[in-house]
């Protein structure tokens, strides 16, 4: 499935937040002091090698590009470039603290005040705005799906403690607030809270689960589809990602045929009459 210039564009201009640029110069800070000359020599000492990396720190550099690697492997569900800065730039920062502490226990600490003043003042952007979701409890969902099956639901079953749930989250409500209507319906469940609904749709949510977030298709009271699906006992990958997810669930096309549907128009309220108008009368 090709990717569309629109999705390019977008993750272009959202890489062009602060939070994204800070982040990438304080993640190489260590590297670039430790590389670049004279800085390297002011810091680390006149020594012919202070300005190359001692085999010590090349462990934790390879450590750190290990670690980013399975993390972005398991977390299939942040597939953006974006998603993929901000899950390893912790580790990164880390990584920095570690090695400016081995080197000077005074530099570590002046690079962890910028981590945290980092964290405090510019934490990494989501989407704050509206959002047209409803968040159901245990027996919520199937009270809902039986007391009107003429309205289609998408619902996710997330985790709290799921960083591609987290992740995902702002999206969901983007959508929600995008093609929310009286008879399509997006929903919420904390199966980490419930884990009884998590095992009534076949949800596994042990720690190396690969099913936070799941989202489920229900029409006429039934499910009709879900992403991640799974084959023949396997879970298949998917990128939780607006573009795919409306590709996958045909919910340009859904949104139209519902919107049509006479039965469920919003009752549009008289405006009141104002107190110039009352006078008028």
């Amino acid at each position: 499935m090709g990717i569309s210039k629109a999705t390019i564009w977008k993750e272009f201009t959202r890489l062009l937040h602060p939070y994204y640029w800070i982040n990438i110069i304080l993640c190489s800070t260590f590297v670039s002091l430790r590389m670049v000359s004279p800085f390297c020599q002011f810091l680390f000492g006149p020594a012919k090698d202070a300005c190359e990396l001692h085999p010590r720190e090349n462990e934790i550099l390879f450590f750190l590009l290990i670690i980013v690697m399975v993390k972005s492997r398991k977390s299939g569900a942040t597939h953006t470039a974006a998603a993929y800065l901000a899950s390893g730039f912790i580790y990164a920062k880390i990584a920095n603290v570690v090695m400016f502490f081995r080197v000077d226990p005074r530099m570590g600490i002046v690079y962890l005040f910028f981590f945290l003043l980092q964290a405090m003042l510019l934490p990494e952007p989501t989407y704050k705005g509206p959002e047209n979701l409803v968040y159901f409890r245990a027996s919520g969902l199937d009270d809902e799906l039986k007391r009107d099956p003429r309205v289609t639901w998408i619902v996710a079953f997330y985790a709290a403690w799921s960083p591609s749930c987290i992740n995902f989250a702002p999206v969901y409500s983007k959508m929600s607030a995008d093609y929310g209507l009286p008879n399509l319906k997006f929903g919420k469940i904390d199966v980490g809270r419930y884990p009884e609904v998590a095992e009534k749709h076949h949800i596994n949510t042990s720690p190396l689960t690969r099913q936070l977030p799941t989202l489920i298709l229900f029409q006429d009271g039934k499910e009709t589809g879900r992403v991640p699906a799974i084959l023949s006992g396997q879970v298949q990958k998917f990128a939780f990602k607006e573009e795919d997810i409306v590709n996958t669930f045909d919910l340009n096309s859904m949104y139209a045929e519902l919107k049509k549907d006479k039965r469920f128009k919003e009752v549009v309220q008289p405006t009141p009459p104002s107190e110039e108008t009352k006078k008028d009368k």
